[in-house]
């Protein structure tokens, strides 16, 4: 894996979130009416006009995920190196989307300012440091994924450890849908179990630091 490479996949996550953060700047002047505060109001997927633009954003969610795979299939040369860039590249275009739209319309004014951040299969939502601390976990691991790769000592995780990251994984996806239905309501921020995410968080490190050092052992 070449620095060059390596910049050039750092370049377009940053360019791939600044047409993200574009769409939904013109998302938001469409959308006016309905505001994007906390609580949102209530937008009715029956209506002709919105329920369209609705799916229509769904799949470009879908679309989102399927180009950060395609380039980190691309910028890889083996499964390792491939499964690092998706991190490295999911992570940084989910930072670099929340700085664009600082600088494009000065949100969010907070770093605890609330954000919908999925729609599939259903509404996620959390306030925007969630996303960012899962993100600069995503970009700490693929970094030292890649690193370890480069230099012939990969990481090795055993099934049981897959089977634990996806666990972990489930577990700070259920704190992010957990407050979705309540986005329209007064007490939505009460829905957000933070502790249910530190310990997604905290028991995807363990596991990591266990593949860290376990693969640097010789048997």
């Amino acid at each position: 894996m070449t620095l060059k490479r390596f910049c050039i996949v750092i370049l377009f996550s940053i360019a791939f979130a600044y047409i993200e953060s574009s769409v939904v700047v013109y998302l938001r002047t469409i959308l006016n009416p309905c505001s994007f505060d906390f609580p949102i109001n209530s937008i009715s997927v029956t209506d002709p006009i919105i329920r369209p633009m609705l799916l229509t954003e769904i799949g470009r969610e879908v679309a989102t995920i399927v180009l950060i795979f395609t380039c980190a299939y691309l910028a890889g040369h083996n499964r390792q190196q491939r499964f690092a860039h998706f991190l490295i590249i999911f992570a940084i275009w989910d930072i670099f989307y929340y700085i664009w739209l600082r600088f494009l319309i000065g949100w969010p004014a907070s770093i605890m300012d609330w954000d919908i951040l999925f729609l599939i299969p259903r509404t996620w939502a959390s306030a925007v440091l969630y996303p960012v601390i899962i993100a600069c976990e995503m970009l700490l691991f693929g970094v030292v994924i890649l690193y370890r790769d480069s230099v012939g000592r990969p990481m090795k995780a055993t099934s049981t450890d897959w089977l634990g990251f996806a666990a972990a994984a489930m577990i700070v996806i259920l704190s992010f849908i957990t407050p979705g239905p309540y986005v329209t309501q007064p007490d939505y921020a009460s829905h957000f179990y933070w502790p249910l995410f530190a310990f997604g968080c905290a028991a995807s490190i363990v596991l990591f630091l266990k593949c860290f050092l376990t693969s640097g052992r010789t048997d």
